[in-house]
């Protein structure tokens, strides 16, 4: 029995090929042993036995390609629900930049666009905004906090 630790396990369709692969084995190896039902092969005959031989290998290819495709399927549900749940997030994304563009000023427009032309990245805050505290007096009480955590 293989451990969840198998590089097999990394997806969801890899457990699936995983698991087809070891059932479609097992079942293979338990078809091939097995008397045939449909063909009582003559010992002195080779044709019976091929065409029994052609039968089981049938099966098994069949077998095979039904559990392929239910992984396949099962693939392609996932796959949808992901695409669905991208797409309310591009849209709220979409709905969250149309409102921050009604928001902003024509100066952070101008600003922004600049920005998006040269490739740089937002500029530090400017001496408009030195009322405002620093994101490092903002966090420099929680440094002298040095008591064991819960």
């Amino acid at each position: 029995m293989n451990s969840l630790n198998s590089p097999c396990y990394s997806v969801a369709m890899d457990l699936g090929v995983c698991q087809l692969r070891n059932f479609s084995i097992s079942f293979l190896s338990s078809l091939l042993s097995a008397e045939s039902s449909h063909v009582q092969p003559d010992k002195s005959s080779s044709g019976a036995s091929v065409v029994a031989i052609d039968n089981k290998i049938e099966q098994a290819m069949d077998l095979v390609k039904s559990h392929l495709m239910y992984a396949v399927r099962e693939e392609v549900e996932v796959l949808k629900e992901q695409i669905k749940e991208l797409l309310e997030r591009n849209s709220q994304l979409e709905q969250e930049n149309t409102l921050l563009k009604t928001l902003a000023s024509p100066e952070q427009m101008a600003q922004f666009q600049a920005q998006v032309q040269t490739g740089s990245p937002p500029a530090a805050p400017t001496a408009a905004s030195a009322g405002t505290p620093n994101t490092a007096t903002l966090t420099q009480p929680a440094s002298h906090s040095s008591g064991p955590s819960a």
